[in-house]
């Protein structure tokens, strides 16, 4: 995750109020580039971390119009993006507020245990990521073009569509069409963050990774290429209130159901290998929605970010969603393999509702 910032400001004011972080003063001068992957060390983003390894790794770039950018890296072992940002948040709450009367709620550390408790349960091989070449679009899907979408999908009596479920509707829909697969061998993933939708509640200041994702596979007995928006829309609600009926009551509460929990966790790291590079059976995209967070809150005592984003993924097909500044737009982060992402970002039909990496100001 990256927040920049116009500030004329010591990047050391960052870590003084921090005891514990380090400050290595930046020896090597950033060169200009359109890109943002530089921002964060290349050594560290998305590697398999290793016993004793860091579980936060923080880059501060200054720039020399007084700009500034913040990159934090967490491991995914222990921390999905609401810790990250309840940490980003609170860290620059910390720096913000003076005196020693500063009151922040405590973070709760046992989330993760509390939901998937160690107990009897084996102990699984670690989930490895395929690495991909993959290459890495923005497209901001502005507020207007969302409502535009909504209506399209509640003129076919799908109520209350969301502006994340007619994105990803969209998305898949345009993929499918313009990588020429089919909706009978393509499927998506969606992660869901359990935090409120557990049986009793936890809170959205619990640390650790407490999400869960749920598939859509579409029947292949139904003689359809392409699935029509409404339709998407429809599948992903019902899917979602289904998965909320059961893996929640199941995961939470005093007894669990140690026997599905078993079973969800041999499948989670039961990865197969993805299909080769142009096979067209069995594709699926991830996707990740980090809208609603409280991601453009960090005010470290200058302002507000003027963007948050996060960086490339090697992963092919993976697509992370975030709010635009206003909070009413969408950032689709999509990763593709270069090839495919050639015929993805030229879809005219997905650019009628999606601007391909617009000017940042008027996001």
């Amino acid at each position: 995750m990256t927040i920049s910032k116009h500030v004329n400001k010591d990047p050391k004011f960052l870590s003084s109020r921090n005891p514990y972080l380090k400050f290595y003063p930046d020896i090597t001068p950033l060169q200009v580039r359109s890109e943002i992957s530089f921002l964060l060390s290349a050594t560290i983003k998305w590697e398999v971390m290793t016993p004793g390894g860091s579980i936060v790794a923080i880059q501060i770039n200054c720039f020399a119009c007084g700009g500034m950018a913040i990159s934090v890296c967490m491991c995914h072992k222990v921390v999905d993006a609401a810790t990250l940002f309840n940490f980003v948040n609170d860290w620059a709450t910390m720096n913000r507020e003076k005196g020693e009367s500063l009151l922040l709620p405590l973070p709760l550390l046992d989330g993760g245990v509390s939901l998937f408790p160690q107990g009897n349960l084996p102990v699984f091989p670690e989930r490895v990521f395929w690495k991909d070449k993959t290459v890495c679009r923005r497209f901001v899907f502005h507020a207007s073009k969302i409502k535009s979408l909504k209506a399209l999908v509640s003129s076919h009596a799908v109520k209350n569509p969301t502006r994340v479920q007619v994105v990803i509707a969209w998305i898949y829909k345009r993929a499918v069409s313009a990588l020429e697969l089919t909706s009978k061998t393509t499927s998506f993933h969606v992660g869901v963050n359990l935090r409120r939708r557990m049986v009793p509640p936890l809170s959205d200041k619990c640390i650790g990774n407490v999400v869960w994702g749920y598939t859509f596979v579409f029947n292949p007995i139904v003689d359809k290429r392409e699935r029509e928006l409404h339709e998407l829309v429809r599948k992903i609600k019902e899917g979602l209130c289904e998965f909320c009926d059961i893996y929640p009551k199941k995961f939470g509460g005093d007894i669990k159901d140690l026997s599905f929990i078993f079973e969800c966790l041999k499948q989670a790291t039961s990865v197969p290998e993805p299909s080769s590079p142009g096979h067209k059976e069995n594709q699926i995209l991830f996707i990740s929605s980090w809208c609603k967070f409280s991601i453009y809150d960090a005010d470290f005592g200058w302002g507000k970010p003027v963007w948050v984003t996060t960086s490339g993924c090697p992963v092919r097909n993976c697509i992370v969603l975030m709010d635009t500044r206003d909070g009413d737009g969408i950032e689709a982060i999509v990763n593709m393999e270069e090839k495919d992402m050639a015929k993805f970002e030229h879809d005219m039909e997905l650019l009628q509702y999606a601007s391909l990496n617009p000017n940042r100001e008027t996001c």
